[in-house]
């Protein structure tokens, strides 16, 4: 009895000193993963419940182990090379191939703040707020915060954020959902050859595992400047985002499948889907499906153009980092402004029967874009002379190498029968 009662204590001071060093660790890969359930995705996961009720929940599954092996890489080579994505690029690939992802990335980006602060619009409208006031708050709001912010100051704020993601889960409880269909539906896959199937189903991935996520959680890595030999806390970090991000998603399809689907009832945005379970599961978890929606947007709002401007910076050589002033990095500090101006800006002014073609339509691009971010990503990490014995495992480059040529497919798929479409019309 004493011996075990010595080996408990011997365990507890390891824990208690451990402790600490994990919890500074801890941060990129959840931040990322509870962003990654912005307005466009929010928006998308909502969609997918109202439309086809619970068939895609299988597909969230499956997509969580993608999601943690791809952010893994990203996280393992931000540790080995102290680097983020971009700067990589640049150096294995040259400038020719990092200008083409750039421009693409920003552009994607682009679309995607402009989605955020298209949720930021439709949940001041469910919550009785002018967008004309919320708007400009929240955009001087994120700006505010990591212009004049440390980054461990951001990290603790974007934490305390993530906590409301559980509105969701507490919104699907109240919608009183069909249990056993949910189950099923999780572990039998089914599929329908559609072209609004088949677009929601690119546009889940792209929101689910979108590229913007491997350049933000690899630079704030290297920001963080995390020791190797605690590698093993960044996973576990990584691992509770990418549960994190679909055990959300899980439940914002549940919420709208159990009751929108259910009514027969076709949303096309977030905030729709929110004023619509007012009638179906009260108004309760309809205000509280707006609070989350709006809380994804403000965290989305900044991380967005802040994963862009890293990634940039980091491309052609700009001084860049949280923490920073303006005055030793204008570049990387002008462009993380503009984006909000220009996201923020151009929100304010387009027609709210256009917001939800905005948002769907980034989801898409984030699609079309990860298979090339995933194929330099595989070229990097199997490198041995920049990664060491830190190269991927055979199963691991098996894993995303299919994912890669899935998405291909996919997007092929979909292009060739909006042209049909487009043809016949």
């Amino acid at each position: 009895m004493a011996r075990i009662w010595e080996r408990v204590r011997g365990r507890a001071r390891r824990f208690a000193l451990t402790l600490p060093i994990m919890l500074a660790v801890l941060g990129p890969g959840i931040i990322t993963g509870n962003v990654d359930n912005d307005a466009g995705g929010i928006t998308t996961y909502s969609v997918i419940g109202a439309r086809f009720g619970y068939s895609m929940l299988w597909m969230l599954v499956l997509i969580t182990f993608t999601l943690a092996m791809i952010q893994e890489m990203s996280a393992r080579m931000g540790v080995v090379t102290g680097k983020g994505l971009a700067d990589l690029i640049r150096e294995r690939f040259g400038i020719r191939v990092t200008m083409v992802v750039m421009l693409l990335l920003v552009f994607t980006n682009l679309t995607n703040t402009m989605g955020e602060f298209a949720g930021v619009a439709g949940a001041s409208s469910i919550l009785g707020l002018n967008r004309f006031l919320v708007i400009p708050v929240v955009a001087f709001f994120v700006w505010l915060l990591v212009v004049k912010g440390s980054y461990r100051a951001v990290e603790k704020v974007l934490l305390v954020f993530c906590i409301l993601f559980l509105t969701y889960v507490i919104s699907a409880f109240m919608a009183h959902p069909n249990w056993g269909a949910v189950a099923r539906s999780t572990v039998v896959p089914s599929f329908q050859m559609n072209p609004e199937f088949i677009s929601l189903f690119i546009a889940t991935i792209g929101t689910t595992i979108a590229p913007w996520m491997q350049f933000y959680q690899q630079s704030s890595v290297a920001e963080k400047a995390i020791d190797l030999k605690h590698y093993r806390y960044e996973v576990l970090d990584t691992y509770i985002g990418s549960f994190l991000t679909n055990f959300v998603s899980f439940f914002i399809v549940v919420a709208c499948a159990s009751t929108l689907f259910v009514a027969g009832v076709r949303v096309n945005t977030a905030a729709e889907a929110a004023g619509a379970l007012a009638p179906l599961a009260g108004k309760y978890a309809s205000i509280l499906f707006a609070v989350g929606l709006i809380n994804a947007s403000i965290m989305a709002a900044g991380v967005l153009p802040l994963s862009t401007a890293y990634s940039v910076a980091e491309a052609f050589g700009w001084e860049s980092g949280v923490g920073k002033s303006f005055r030793d990095a204008p570049l990387f500090y002008g462009l993380y402004t503009a984006l909000i101006v220009l996201g923020a800006g151009m929100i304010m002014f387009v027609p709210e029967s256009k917001l939800i073609g905005i948002m769907l339509f980034s989801q898409a691009a984030n699609g079309v874009l990860l298979p090339l971010i995933l194929v330099l990503m595989l070229k990097l990490i199997n490198d041995k002379s920049l990664m060491g014995e830190y190269v991927n495992s055979r199963g691991k480059n098996i894993a995303v190498w299919a994912q890669a040529i899935v998405m291909i497919i996919l997007a092929a798929t979909l292009t060739v029968q909006t042209m049909l479409q487009m043809v016949r019309n």
